[in-house]
Formats: structure tokens, sequence, C-alpha cells
């Protein structure tokens, strides 16, 4: 089964500094049936202000994942980790028993990203932080994992039996993946135009899975892709 979740209907949030979009229940936006899909629990699409951000805060129990779009984070925690983490490359935060941090926008422009929360398989553990460059051409037509907990090497690490991908679909090259019986998946188009099994598919549109599906994405333009794999 397949559910395409048009940006326009998603969740909205907004303040002086913060442009958000909520594809699942998040904050004061609140449907019972978009309360997650598997295990996949959060998919925000946020535009931060320059020189703003999100200030100190905690989490416990969560594995938080950054997608950056445009622009550039800068992340600070409460393990002492400090990090920047630019456009087309993906921070990966388990928060474990507990951490506080902070998200900022030091940039001169608005920064866009994806921020997606993940249930992780236990409870507590010990908090971590890490960020890994993805450069774009190297999953032209084709998926590449950026996290993952199902021992993919070059992967940044999650606590979940999960994968977080990314792609540009090519005009006229069909891009497809499966999600077995078992299995949910979750796509963001993060740019560009073209259609999901023949429906139209459009930038910041999402799509929910549940499996056994396949799915075909077909570009009219070069379509930045975001999928999570999850139980």
């Amino acid at each position: 089964m397949i559910d395409i979740r048009r940006f326009e209907d998603l969740g909205r949030f907004q303040n002086d500094w913060l442009n958000a979009h909520y594809h699942f229940s998040f904050s004061q936006f609140h449907d019972p049936a978009r309360m997650g899909h598997g295990k996949l629990r959060v998919w925000n699409d946020d535009t931060i202000q320059p020189d703003t951000g999100f200030p100190p805060h905690g989490h416990k129990s969560m594995e938080i994942i950054t997608y950056v779009r445009t622009g550039a984070i800068t992340h600070r925690d409460s393990l002492g980790n400090t990090g920047r983490t630019a456009a087309g490359d993906v921070q990966v935060m388990s928060a474990g028993h507990g951490i506080q941090h902070a998200e900022w926008n030091a940039e001169p422009d608005a920064t866009t990203l994806f921020q997606l929360w993940i249930l992780p398989r236990s409870q507590g553990g010990t908090p971590r932080w890490g960020t890994k460059s993805f450069p774009k051409g190297k999953r032209a037509g084709d998926w590449e994992t950026l996290a993952s907990g199902l021992g993919d090497t070059d992967a940044l690490e999650i606590d979940q039996d999960a994968r977080v991908l990314g792609a540009t679909a090519l005009p006229g090259t069909p891009l497809s993946y499966e999600i077995p019986a078992g299995r949910y998946g979750y796509i963001v188009a993060a740019t560009g135009e073209g259609t999901l099994n023949g429906e139209r598919f459009s930038a910041r549109d999402g799509a929910a899975i549940t499996g056994p599906a396949r799915i075909e994405i077909d570009a009219r333009e070069g379509m930045e892709l975001v999928l999570v794999d999850t139980v």
C-alpha cells in the first residue's frame, strides 16, 4: 500500500525564525492517523533563518537523523561534541539515556533540512553523535545508504533495524525500491518533479509505503530523494 501525502497537506508551524512542516504529529500538530510509520516517528521539513536555531534542549531514547538540504547546521551537545553539517550531508544523534543539544544556523542564508526521529531497539544506552559527508554525485541514479542499523559499513550508525537512504533520480532512468512484507517505507522528494508509481510526486511531497510494495520513481527533472526503510 502506498499513501502519498502532499506538501500542502502537512502540519505547519511558523514563527520569526522557523518555518516547519510536519509529516507526522509533532508539537502542537496532532493527527491520530499520522503518529508515525513503523519505527519512524517524526519527519520534519524545517527552514531555519540565519543566526537562529534550536537552543539547548534534551532528548532520550531516540535516533535523530538530520539531512541538510541547503545551507548548513552547527551542532553542540552536552558530550562536548561540536560540528557543522553542510548541504547533502547527514548527522546522527543517538540520544540514549539522555543528551542536551543545540542546533544553530550560523550561515548567512536560510538553512533547510529534514529531521527524522526513529525509535531505537532499546531504551537508554550511551548517547553519541556523528556527522558524515555524502557527495550527491555518488548517488546519481542509485540509492546510497546514509544511516543504518544493519551493518552497512559506510553509513552512520543507528540503533534500529532500519536504513536511511538517499538518491538522485535522473530523467529517463526509472529508480525503484522494494519494501518487503513486514517492513515500512517513507519517501520524500527534497527537490524535483516526477511520478511515483504513475502518480504525480513533487518536491517535498511524502509517501508512506507498507510492504510488500515496490515503488518506481520516474523523474521529469533531477529528483533528490530521501527514503527510510524500517520495521
